[in-house]
């Protein structure tokens, strides 16, 4: 959420709606002393929010005067299934079939070598670059998303990063993190698979220098009996076309 929106939208005599699940005070505070009038700068930007929108697996977002939670957001797969399955020869059952997404963490890092462990698995990527394996379906047409794979797969393996884990939390695909410790968000959204998706969270040596035995374990149930709100684009959605009619008015 940029700081910076709120006073421009101030300027420009309109009202400053937001969306998300952490500030980015949130995330300048977790690195100390130095970056203290930073945050501060940013904290009283946010306070010129007329409106934020918070999503689940959040901060508290105290910077923010009016709040209105949210159910989760995120993409909804485009394609039927069957088209998907026959386009990349998708013929290995749910339980089998993993999506590999990572974002911005470099793909080139993923040790692909590790898959030749599980011939009758097969495993999908947007990885261009990844080699030509017999179980690596490589996703390169732009117009195909992550979630447009996701119902296919039995284990989603990611990040931890907003967007992947409410499109899978949506779409109730387990889960399968990395640990990122250098990233203040990383524990909300650990804990928030913890509570609401069956699960793994796996460090990195485990990942890069392991042999992916974590795929053949059980997954972990969610430690909560709730399951988070699914309609949340749907719901900021309405908000906006109710404000857009009474301003119209």
């Amino acid at each position: 959420i940029p700081p910076l929106a709120t006073l421009i939208a101030k300027k420009a005599g309109i009202p400053s709606w937001m969306v998300g699940n952490f500030g980015w005070d949130f995330i300048y505070r977790a690195w100390g002393e130095p970056f203290q009038e930073i945050t501060l700068w940013i904290e009283q930007c946010y306070q010129q929010c007329d409106r934020l929108f918070r999503l689940p697996l959040s901060e508290s977002m105290h910077s923010f005067p009016s709040m209105t939670d949210v159910g989760l957001t995120g993409g909804t797969p485009r394609y039927s299934l069957a088209v998907l399955r026959d386009k990349f020869a998708l013929t290995v059952s749910v339980e089998k079939t993993i999506l590999l997404t990572f974002g911005g963490l470099g793909l080139t890092q993923i040790p692909y070598e590790n898959l030749a462990q599980f011939p009758d698995w097969q495993f999908i990527t947007f990885d261009r670059s990844a080699p030509n394996l017999p179980n690596l379906r490589k996703i390169s047409e732009s117009h195909f998303r992550p979630v447009d794979f996701m119902p296919l797969c039995g284990r989603v393996v990611s990040k931890p990063g907003y967007s992947t884990f409410a499109e899978a939390l949506r779409l109730e695909v387990p889960l399968v993190s990395l640990t990122r410790d250098d990233f203040a968000e990383a524990p909300l959204l650990l804990k928030g698979i913890q509570n609401h998706a069956y699960h793994q969270i796996i460090d990195h040596h485990e990942f890069f220098a392991g042999d992916w035995s974590f795929l053949r374990q059980d997954l972990h149930p969610p430690l909560l009996g709730t399951t988070l709100a699914k309609d949340g684009s749907e719901a900021i959605a309405r908000e906006v076309v109710a404000y857009i009619n009474s301003v119209n008015v």
